[in-house]
């Protein structure tokens, strides 16, 4: 486990219990994924790698870009293994674009996934084998300084 992907974990975990709010990203407040990635990249690095623009909840899929992916090439480090504090990119349905994120909490044998997840809010979860199936892309925050 590294150094960074310790931090990650403990970050998010701190977001656990806030209440899902679409293209929110205030600790205890509201978030939805994707604001949950944007709040731990602020409480790590800072300020925000690039502006995110208003989404709709099918955002994506009537043009069928991956601009989640997209964005993940552009900041962070593609994973072949598995590492806790990895990013997780999931595809929700065949066919559809990968529009929904969490952080690798746990790995091993009872593997976990910290998330936002509509009427849930910010919770770790099993990555059961149907969420495990989902997964289309792994990636690694950077290291300080990278």
């Amino acid at each position: 486990m590294t150094v960074i992907g310790e931090q990650v974990v403990q970050a998010a975990r701190g977001w656990i219990g806030t209440p899902y709010r679409h293209q929110a990203s205030t600790k205890g407040a509201g978030t939805d994924c994707l604001g949950l990635l944007r709040g731990v990249w602020r409480e790590l690095y800072g300020a925000e790698p690039e502006d995110v623009p208003a989404y709709t909840p099918d955002w994506s899929e009537p043009q069928g870009e991956e601009r989640l992916w997209r964005a993940a090439l552009r900041h962070l480090q593609g994973q072949k293994g598995r590492a806790v504090g990895d990013l997780l990119l999931f595809r929700m349905r065949a066919g559809g674009v990968a529009k929904h994120l969490g952080i690798a909490g746990r790995i091993g044998p009872e593997p976990t996934f910290i998330h936002a997840y509509t009427g849930h809010g910010v919770v770790e979860s099993p990555l059961s084998r149907p969420w495990q199936r989902r997964i289309v892309a792994r990636f690694a925050f950077p290291e300080e300084g990278s």
